[in-house]
């Protein structure tokens, strides 16, 4: 009984740290001057190349059937997408916005993963992701200037939402450097073919970051995306998808607090916004609660 819990605790713990880094990346993707679409290309690209020499000098690397990879791949072109519409959002709106809609996550894995898995809807699950939506809607309702950049960050939270529902499937076929590497090579490939056609839509003035956007961008790179990945998909394999998206719904509490300081976003902000975040803040708290109080039940929560 103590190996399994000693476990969970552990999978709990990379599961915070991995949201405490992804909370850097609203700020890194503001401080970063390029376009949503270059900025996700180069994060990718920097990606992609850091695993493929540090999982092949470390022998984790295989080599894997043409069926599987392009069905991790596919996963991996989905959380690309996510990444654009994310990035899109906050630089529409601005930080704290485009990371309290990503908080609407766990809303849509609520329905998604029923749907996709064939298990029934939970009904708490749904009440939960109700008070994360009410809080989006509180905010979409009375700050009207910020609204294209709430669409985007609402569907931004849908894919980043099948993007979770599809690894907790792959994770319990692949091991976890294999399925980041097939996923964010793919997504890469994926998105340097729309890339022609989206700049064509969206002109840019410069195709190459600055010395400042490199530097960001490794520190995006690196640790908010190949230590991130790889500790949440370690804990994936314990929690279950909802409560993996629940708790990213703490994201937005780091990251706004960082977005106070560098940016002082807190004095373009309704009081609504406030009251939408209480909101979001209560459903994670509760989640936690339930998910401990199963724990200590011994329900199984993955």
């Amino acid at each position: 009984m103590a190996e399994p819990v000693r476990k969970m605790k552990k999978a709990f713990l990379q599961l915070h740290l991995s949201v405490f880094l992804a909370g850097f990346t609203g700020i890194l993707g503001k401080l970063i001057t390029l376009n949503e679409g270059m900025l996700v290309w180069y994060r990718l690209l920097i990606t992609v190349v850091t695993m493929f020499f540090l999982f092949r000098f470390q022998g984790k690397l295989k080599k894997l059937p043409w069926k599987a990879a392009a069905s991790i791949g596919a996963t991996g072109f989905v959380v690309a997408m996510h990444w654009i519409f994310f990035y899109a959002s906050i630089k529409y709106a601005n930080v704290s916005i485009g990371v309290v809609c990503f908080s609407l996550t766990s809303l849509f894995t609520a329905l998604f993963d029923p749907l996709i898995n064939r298990r029934r809807f939970d009904t708490v699950e749904m009440l939960l992701s109700m008070l994360t939506l009410g809080g989006i809607i509180l905010i979409f309702h009375f700050d009207t200037q910020y609204r294209t950049g709430i669409i985007l960050g609402i569907i931004s939270s849908m894919l980043a939402a099948l993007f979770t529902v599809f690894n907790k499937r792959l994770v319990v076929k692949y091991d976890t450097p294999n399925i980041t590497f097939y996923e964010l090579a793919v997504g890469f490939l994926g998105i340097s073919a729309l890339l022609p056609f989206y700049l064509q839509a969206f002109p840019v003035e410069t195709f190459v970051p600055s010395w400042s956007d490199f530097g960001y961008l490794l520190i995006l790179s690196w640790f908010c995306t190949v230590m991130m990945y790889s500790l949440s998909m370690n804990a994936l394999q314990k929690i279950s998808a909802f409560t993996v998206n629940l708790c990213f719904n703490l994201e937005p509490l780091y990251t706004i607090l960082l977005a106070f300081v560098i940016f002082r976003e807190n004095k373009s902000l309704h009081p609504s916004f406030y009251m939408g975040l209480s909101l979001i803040v209560l459903s994670v708290l509760l989640q936690m609660l339930r998910v401990l109080r199963q724990g200590r039940n011994g329900v199984a929560v993955n």
